[in-house]
């Protein structure tokens, strides 16, 4: 390969700006405007970088993000970035490339003997090979060789990423002649219009191929049209990738800066997406179709047009159809010496002073590491130092296979395209099948679908000049083929391998991918994927669209890390979410913790060894008088609307439309696999509103799955859910003088038990802001929680603890709270639950044996697993008098021929003041019916003995809830 610069010519490249960069340790130059790609061609590099699994010498193929080979880890300004695309990345004075899979240099690949054994390595060896004696045995050293790219330890990032939320009416994919008439067309009717594209300018093909538009070349044309545009408002964004279309047709954009930034992620909600993402060249196949020196037509037309690279010196042009007719003259006319052989028995287009073999086929290819010459199928050998193949063109069909579209094939382009249109999503240009230029402008404007129609949009713009054609005559890899015919060059799949995944019955296209890897990584089958199933279609006798295609996912090419972060790092990663009184506990003397993201008081007064008789004098004192606590943690989401009650019994285990207003309900939600998600009480306002007070950690998880099922079954009209729980703030009042307490804050609340029983709520005021109350409890005694307008809660804490101290008033941290409810058994989800924990371990049957009306994870409650008879129960754990406490995780075990088996596990387990004993909670093997019985306890080697009892250790008739 004979590549080299030509003195004059490359429309993007700044000859005043010379620039320097090292490959592999090796000095390389360049210009401003170069990619490392181009200015590696311009250099003579031959061998970019070492193939996946047999470390082949490769070398650059494409010019874009189609580019399989090229792939490098980059380092300026002291950043490294993995597998680059060097077809993509710009020449910056100072960079640093080195290649991937390689060592110690591409050229000088140590690892490149294991191409001798590929006979022995087929695709899916590994699955076959390593299974004996123990995978485990070879995997790390698998794993070793596996994998692109050296990930920088030292990596530490030092600025966020910006992330953009934008709404636009018109969102266009692709700033080629397509996608600017789509663009302009918009604009003139008036609409905001965002056009985003991957490359450094907007033109597309009209960088570097022949076209004239309105009777202006058309370069030129792009760039007054795109001038035009932005001067109307539109906005340009270049050097950015779609990657990804999610639901309800929201775009994920990844931009790309030159100056150091981290990508920007952009999420944009348009009314109207068009997609003109063009198509990427196919190769052909042939034996050794990797060698270094075999290049895309099109990628070696850009080359030489944008960037004055000339590929070779001695040129064959392969190709099935007319578009490869333009890159032969061209070439030609650069003064390489090129032989055009085309397939097709008569040429249908002008290949200038190219030379024309037709109705001939390259066959094979020759060289060790680049490309000498090739053999054509009537034995001809022909020299050449770089050949440029074209096997047809495939529409990028990546992001409208995303949004849910369906695929047609069409035999005239051999390759498939847009089907039946997807809803708010237009396509046009190559994606859509159109070749002439004329139906690439026309196709862009009726891509505006609707929006056109209901507008004065301005007429196409018309091709004045030559007009493309392709002709394509289909020339797919054939089974039993001589040589090694390569499909996948990222993967390193040939056809033998697809050949070898047919006879071994993996005849689905998506079996063949995982067996093979074909179309997998960052490759996601651009260049590589058709080949591949017109390969399967001939070896399992079916046509390719009755093979179809595999599943297209983003991202369409790789994203950073640190573009999805973007400000979610450090605290902005978890932020530190404090209580309205977060200051006031401070001054108070407590300490604080973190609980469920929120931090909150453990306890207070005591430090170090003096924090557990803190906590433990805290709980003492809660039982004997009353006790304050701050519970504005928990969740206050309301549910609003004429369906509410339909709503609340759908997300419900337990029946909640019959909750009259002014009552609350304790309650369980579910996944969908049946689990307990959450527990909690659910209030009701009114008729058509309730309040779920869900647990402190689960409050945005229960916000989003309340907002996640509203949508899917109720509309706005019916339900709307507000969460509230940052608005206000709960002090608790618990013990046998609550009552007393609050009947002294002057709340004009009537508390008997009449007036306000246990789970029942009233409104009343404080300091003339008005205050619900709510009597439940989580610790077994009286309680009632008082909530307040957030700002207004200082106030309201003080005169509790004012008129508390006549009480002898205790105030308590979370610390001690777990110790009241677990002496009652009441339960902490995530804690005294676990992944498969159902509401009939928890003792609540009745819904699941009673309720006939749907639920969340109502069908799950019966499957095989939900009735097994030997599911883990809420159970109460005793140890002897006199013995510490349980270790928290400690396992029930028994013995069964010597082998120890678990039994379950303790979740919760503290030391009573008030009972002056251990307790402990957990999920046993049928614990409920074998209380009284006596287990094996293990706990970090350690063997103790422990009974099995009711969960609820104190005050199990419940007296004091209205003592």
């Amino acid at each position: 390969m004979s590549a080299r610069r030509l003195p004059h010519g490359g429309s993007e490249i700044d000859r005043s700006r010379p620039l320097k960069f090292t490959f592999d340790g090796r000095t390389v130059e360049g210009f401003g405007g170069d990619t490392i790609a181009s200015a590696l061609l311009a250099s003579g590099q031959r061998i970019v970088g070492r193939s996946f699994k047999y470390h082949r010498p490769r070398g650059i193929w494409g010019a874009g993000v189609e580019e399989p080979n090229a792939l490098l880890d980059v380092e300026r300004d002291g950043r490294r970035t993995p597998n680059a695309r060097a077809t993509t990345e710009p020449v910056r004075d100072g960079l640093v490339a080195r290649s991937v899979n390689a060592a110690p240099s591409a050229e000088q690949d140590r690892n490149a003997f294991l191409d001798r054994f590929s006979r022995f390595i087929p695709a899916a060896f590994y699955y076959k090979t390593f299974m004996w004696p123990d995978w485990h045995l070879f995997e790390p050293r698998i794993r070793a060789m596996a994998g692109l790219g050296a990930v920088d330890p030292a990596w530490a990032q030092d600025r966020s990423a910006d992330q953009i939320n934008r709404h636009c009416d018109v969102l266009v994919v692709g700033a080629g002649p397509a996608g600017l008439a789509t663009a302009a067309s918009a604009a003139a009717a008036g609409h905001s219009v965002l056009v985003v594209d991957d490359q450094s300018r907007p033109g597309g093909s009209l960088r570097h191929r022949a076209g004239e538009i309105d009777g202006r070349p058309g370069a030129q044309w792009a760039a007054e049209t795109v001038a035009a545009l932005e001067k109307a408002g539109l906005v340009l964004l270049s050097n950015t990738t779609a990657f990804g279309i999610y639901d309800h047709n929201l775009v994920a954009l990844n931009q790309r800066h030159d100056d150091g930034r981290p990508d920007t992620l952009w999420r944009v909600r348009p009314k109207r997406i068009v997609l003109a993402t063009g198509a990427i060249e196919r190769p052909l196949p042939f034996a050794n179709n990797d060698l270094p020196g075999i290049l895309s037509a099109d990628a070696a037309l850009q080359y030489l047009k944008r960037h004055a690279v000339l590929a070779g010196e001695r040129i064959v042009v392969a190709t099935n159809n007319d578009r490869a007719y333009e890159a032969a003259s061209v070439m030609a006319e650069a003064g390489a010496e090129v032989t055009l052989v085309d397939v097709r028995p008569a040429a249908s287009a002008d290949a200038g002073k190219a030379r024309m073999l037709s109705g001939r086929a390259v066959v094979a290819a020759h060289g060790r590491n680049a490309v000498e010459g090739v053999t054509l199928d009537d034995g001809t050998r022909l020299s050449a130092d770089c050949v440029l193949v074209s096997g047809g063109w495939t529409p990028s069909v990546h992001l409208y296979s995303q949004a849910k579209g369906k695929l047609a094939w069409r035999d005239d382009l051999a390759a498939f395209v847009p089907g039946a249109e997807v809803e708010g999503i237009g396509t046009s240009g190559a994606l859509a099948g159109a070749i002439s230029l004329s139906k690439v402008l026309e196709s862009g404007v009726a891509a505006l679908g609707p929006l056109a129609a209901k507008s004065k949009a301005s007429p196409a713009p018309k091709s004045t000049g030559v007009e493309a054609s392709l002709n394509t005559s289909a020339a797919w890899p054939k089974p039993k083929a001589k040589g090694r015919v390569w499909i996948d060059y990222q993967n390193d799949v040939t056809a033998k391998d697809v050949e070898l995944a047919a006879r071994e019955n993996f005849v689905s296209v998506e079996h063949l991918k995982r067996y093979t890897t074909l179309g997998m990584a960052t490759d996601q089958g651009k260049t590589s994927n058709l080949n591949g199933l017109a390969l399967l279609a001939e070896a399992t006798g079916r046509s390719i669209p009755d093979v179809g295609t595999t599943t297209y996912r983003p991202p369409f090419t790789p994203v950073p890390f640190t573009s999805l972060v973007g400000a979610r790092r450090k605290s902005l990663l978890a932020p530190v979410r404090r209580l309205p009184l977060d200051t006031v506990h401070r001054a108070q003397g407590a300490s604080f913790r973190e609980y469920g993201g929120w931090l909150r008081p453990a306890y207070y007064g005591g430090t170090g060894s003096g924090s557990a008789a803190a906590i433990q004098d805290e709980a003492r004192r809660a039982r004997q008088s009353v006790a304050l606590f701050d519970g504005s943690t928990l969740g206050k989401i309301e549910v609003i609307g004429p369906r509410a009650a339909e709503f609340v019994d759908f997300i419900y285990y337990n029946t909640m439309s019959t909750l009259k207003p002014g009552r609350c309900r304790y309650g369980f939600m579910l996944s969908e696999n049946g689990v307990v998600f959450d527990d909690g009480i659910l209030v009701r306002l009114d008729e058509h509103r309730f309040v779920v007070s869900c647990s402190s950690s689960h409050v945005a998880a229960v916000h989003a799955r309340l907002e996640e099922w509203r949508q899917d079954r109720f509309g706005r009209d019916a339900v709307y859910i507000h969460n509230a729980t940052a608005q206000y703030a709960t002090l608790t009042v618990s013990g046998p003088n609550a009552k007393v307490l609050l009947e002294a804050l002057d709340l004009g609340a009537s508390l008997d038990d009449a007036s306000l029983p246990h789970m029942a709520i009233t409104n009343d005021r404080f300091g003339g802001e008005e205050v619900r109350i709510a009597r439940v409890s989580f610790t077994g005694d009286r309680s009632y929680e008082v909530s307040i307008r957030a700002d207004r809660a200082e106030a309201l804490w003080a005169r509790m603890q004012q008129e508390g101290r006549a009480l002898e008033a205790v105030t308590i941290g979370l610390e001690a709270l777990m110790i009241l409810r677990a002496e009652k058994g009441y339960i902490v989800i995530g804690k005294d639950t676990d992944g498969a924990t159902m509401p009939h371990d928890l003792g609540v049957a009745g819904p699941r044996q009673k309720r006939v009306t749907e639920f969340v994870g109502r069908r799950s409650l019966f499957t095989e697993e939900g009735t097994r008879s030997d599911r883990k129960q809420l159970v109460g754990l005793a140890v002897a008098e006199g013995e510490a406490p349980l270790g928290i995780g400690a396992h029930g075990i028994e013995r069964r021929g010597g082998a120890k088996r678990s039994l379950g596990y303790v979740t919760s387990s503290y030391f009573s003041p008030t009972l002056g004993r251990p307790i402990a909670l957990g999920l046993i093997e049928q614990g409920a019916s074998r209380h009284g019985e006596v287990i094996d306890i293990q706990h970090l080697g350690m063997l103790r003995r422990a009974t099995i009892t009711a969960p609820c250790a104190f005050d199990p008739a419940g007296d004091r809830l209205n003592g």
